[in-house]
């Protein structure tokens, strides 16, 4: 088969004047379509390039391909990250991955957050503020301190070490800054102070948990150290690692139990990853969902590799297999 490729390269952002620093976070080096280009001729079929989601959209009324693949995550908008699979349905192509309604709701936090507290996952309360008069003293999401970030965004976007705040002036401060730079509203919740996890789950019908990883937090400010160092953001101070929280068996048992809840609850398809935060008492909590996440020779899903003793390409292979059999092309 051909298979095509839809993503979003650092150098394809279009930059606008006043977009922050780190706008771009979510793009991609090209070593993440390198290697899914490898995976894909792993299986013995034929990788297309296409681009960005507007190069398919000028490319489709020509294109010749069986399947597709999209890891492009947009631009501006909370639909962004569904433009290519939106395109593919529209033109009849199968494609790899979550569906458009799926990519769209679960970049919203709010609308995530409201489904998986249906399904019984733990998630901590959030108050949704378009600007710092929005906020009432008297009817905040939980006790200080609160956490700032974007309603529509990922890749750790719009996060700083201030974005855990203590006081009131403190919270409209934040809301002040993101709702300017980002052009969005602003989610705020209570921060769980404890450690940080992520879970990949990849297939269907029924999916599977991958081994959790735990990630490293800020010594000073709890944070995940992968938030307060992402692409185009600078920390101000050094940082240092929190010690870790042991992950014992049964807390892994735990947290990849939810994460699949969360997963069939959304609808995901084919591969995604999902984080939580455990308090200090062991109670897990559920933070957001990414069903487009990134396959980068150094993210989550190539550090499972390395742990299962798998080589990469061999294990992208069978994560795109797993969509293939489902769209019943394998």
């Amino acid at each position: 088969m051909r298979i095509g490729l839809v993503y979003d390269l650092f150098e394809d952002y279009p930059w606008e004047a006043g977009d922050p620093a780190d706008a771009d976070a979510e793009n991609e080096p090209p070593e993440t379509i390198d290697v899914l280009v490898a995976a894909i001729r792993r299986l013995g079929h034929t990788p297309v390039r296409i681009g960005t989601a507007y190069d398919l959209l000028v490319e489709l009324p020509d294109l010749r391909i069986d399947c597709g693949l999209s890891i492009a995550e947009g631009t501006r908008g909370r639909m962004r990250e569904a433009y290519a699979a939106t395109l593919f349905e529209l033109a009849g192509i199968p494609y790899l991955g979550s569906d458009p309604l799926t990519l769209s709701l679960s970049l919203d936090k709010a609308w995530t957050k409201d489904l998986v507290a249906a399904a019984g996952v733990p998630t901590p309360p959030y108050r949704v503020y378009t600007g710092p008069e929005a906020i009432n003293p008297e009817d905040l999401p939980g006790p200080f301190p609160l956490f700032v970030k974007p309603r529509y965004e990922g890749s750790s976007k719009g996060i700083v070490a201030s974005s855990k705040v203590y006081t009131l002036e403190a919270l409209q401060a934040q809301v002040a800054r993101v709702t300017a730079a980002y052009r969005q509203e602003v989610i705020v919740e209570p921060f769980i102070e404890g450690g940080e996890f992520t879970v990949a789950v990849i297939g269907n019908a029924p999916p599977e948990p991958l081994p959790v990883l735990q990630r490293a937090v800020d010594a000073a400010t709890g944070i995940g150290l992968h938030a307060l160092e992402h692409r185009g953001i600078r920390p101000v101070a050094p940082l240092q690692p929190a010690p870790y929280v042991p992950l014992t068996d049964e807390l892994e048992t735990q947290l990849q139990a939810l994460a699949v809840r969360v997963y069939e609850k959304l609808q995901c398809r084919d591969f995604a990853r999902l984080d939580f935060r455990v308090d200090r008492e062991g109670q897990p909590w559920f933070l957001e969902i990414n069903p487009l996440p990134t396959f980068a020779p150094d993210g989550t899903f190539a550090i499972i590799a390395e742990l299962m003793h798998r080589p990469y390409v061999d294990f992208l292979a069978e994560v795109l297999q797993r969509g293939l059999r489902r769209l019943k092309l394998a």
